[in-house]
């Protein structure tokens, strides 16, 4: 049904929307479209000075990356990153909303800041605070395993434990979120359902399965892609704690599109690998959105 109050209706919702879709188009979409077009250029440190001296070279720069090594490199950390990190982050998270929803009391509102504390602190601060715990001979983990008899591992001279290393702490840094969500979600879940089961004498395991997990799954879906996004995106963890090392073993797609970018002026490269994990990450989201139409 339409009439003047539904037009109005419309007029008052651009309204507040538009200065949103405004700042969108401003600091995302045109310079998404302007990173598209500078994939398919040769634009470097020489071009800053001179535009004239941009050259178009067509997919030369997406050729280049698929004969790159490090490219092949930091795509499979990149996956190793999301392969560990997303289930693990998931899982954490989970657990601890669950323990915040078990009616913790006053001592709720405690655990809640103290969990969700390491979110909101400055990554780069975090990083080097946990370099410092993962140190070889100084630092507080290699430490207790000492007082454990157990022998000292070098976290992040050594490529394995410098990914695990980086995994934990992109897990410890970020639980906090998902968290929160996980508890939204299961707040939201009505309390007759529980009640109705305990009637029927299901335990709290089959609870969980039956009731939780399949009311929990739109909340699933939302944290399973944000993660997923977060972890193609790790940066800062191995910038600051390994510079990409042991032997490229840390070194992410984005921290390699940063160095081409930044370190060598390669821009038209840089936006080529920025251009290939936008694909990816957008085609991994279609999956997943696919598989819960499915699931519906």
């Amino acid at each position: 049904m339409t009439g003047p109050g539904s037009d109005r209706e419309a007029r008052a919702g651009w309204a507040f929307t538009a200065p949103a879709l405004f700042l969108i188009g401003v600091f995302f979409v045109i310079p998404a479209l302007g990173a598209l077009v500078l994939s398919f250029t040769d634009f470097d440190i020489y071009s800053l000075g001179e535009f004239r001296n941009t050259r178009f070279v067509g997919l030369k720069n997406y050729r280049d990356l698929l004969e790159n090594p490090t490219f092949w490199i930091s795509l499979r950390n990149t996956g190793v990153f999301v392969l560990l990190g997303v289930p693990l982050s998931i899982g954490v998270s989970l657990g601890a909303a669950l323990l915040l929803n078990a009616r913790l009391g006053r001592w709720g509102g405690l655990f809640r800041t103290a969990w969700f504390t390491p979110y909101v602190t400055t990554l780069v601060a975090v990083a080097i605070v946990w370099r410092y715990l993962y140190h070889p001979r100084y630092g507080w983990i290699n430490a207790v395993l000492d007082r454990l008899g157990m022998t000292p591992v070098d976290w992040l001279g050594d490529p394995f434990p410098a990914m695990m290393a980086i995994v934990v702490l992109s897990v410890w840094k970020g639980f906090g979120y998902t968290m929160l969500v996980f508890l939204a979600g299961l707040q939201s879940i009505p309390e007759e359902l529980y009640e109705a089961a305990r009637l029927d004498g299901a335990g709290v395991w089959r609870q969980f399965r039956h009731i939780t997990l399949p009311q929990l799954r739109p909340t699933f879906l939302f944290v399973a892609i944000i993660t997923f996004i977060g972890y193609c995106q790790v940066f800062a963890e191995p910038y600051v704690m390994t510079q990409g090392g042991p032997l490229k073993a840390t070194t992410s797609i984005v921290l390699f599109m940063y160095e081409e970018g930044f370190r060598w002026w390669r821009i038209g490269p840089a936006a080529a690998i920025a251009m290939v994990l936008f694909l990816i990450m957008l085609a991994a989201t279609a999956v997943q959105l696919r598989f819960r139409r499915e699931d519906t």
